[in-house]
């Protein structure tokens, strides 16, 4: 990590992936390492190629920042993919009450006592094959390990599924089981229900049919008992 006293910078070089015709991107972390309020500024010497944001602020006390470089899309590769490109990071302290947006011009002119700090750091091209070799490298596993590697991982799955499989057609035939279960339950208080009914109709059937068949006796009887009288009182 580089910087000074006042603050400190991390990465100490500013790394892009360089590809013609695609811009490229670089974030630095500026740490301040004091309890005070620390300004900083970056100035590259090539200011048509990159874009910097915020390229001046203010860190508070203990704090942090991120700066975003952005190098602008290119149109051809530099010799031997090597950059003579610098940036220069300035830093100094500052009173609390500094506005963030507008830092006075002179914050970074060296005037008596003021302390101003400088870290210099240099641009490195790398191409996006490199950056991926390297990060294969870095990882110690090599492109045939690898091949292995996903080789035992569709081994492992595919045994995996053959011993769910049996598992997932029994908890299918369970469930299907079930419903069948459920069904017959349900046939079975629909059979119920409609006996109840059929039953309490035919109760109600008889009912009505006795009741008439007691009113046509007792009319049969009235009208007997009636004639039988008459024929008394002829005699």
């Amino acid at each position: 990590m580089g910087g000074g006293k006042l603050i400190s910078v991390h990465p100490e070089e500013l790394t892009f992936e360089f590809e013609l015709e695609k811009p490229a991107y670089c974030n630095l972390k500026i740490v301040n390492n004091t309890e005070h309020h620390v300004a900083f500024k970056v100035k590259t010497t090539s200011p048509k190629k990159y874009f910097v944001r915020p390229n001046a602020s203010v860190v508070q006390p203990w704090d942090s920042c991120t700066i975003t470089v952005t190098l602008q899309a290119q149109k051809e590769y530099p010799p031997d993919m090597q950059c003579m490109d610098k940036f220069l990071l300035q830093s100094t302290k500052v009173q609390p009450s500094i506005d963030i947006d507008e830092i006075p011009p002179d914050t970074f002119i060296k005037d008596g006592e003021k302390v101003i700090e400088e870290c210099k750091l240099r641009v490195v091209y790398i191409s996006p094959q490199s950056g991926h070799l390297n990060s294969v490298g870095v990882s110690g596993i090599s492109s045939a390990s690898m091949l292995s590697v996903r080789g035992s991982d569709i081994v492992r799955k595919s045994s995996f599924e053959e011993i769910q499989a049996p598992q997932r057609l029994r908890d299918e035939r369970d469930a299907i089981l079930q419903q069948n279960k459920q069904l017959q339950r349900e046939l079975e208080l629909l059979r119920r229900l409609n006996s109840r009914q059929s039953n309490t109709g035919f109760s109600l059937t008889f009912a009505a049919f006795a009741g008439l068949i007691g009113l046509l006796v007792g009319f049969i009887l009235s009208i007997a008992l009636s004639s039988s009288s008459t024929e008394l009182k002829t005699l």
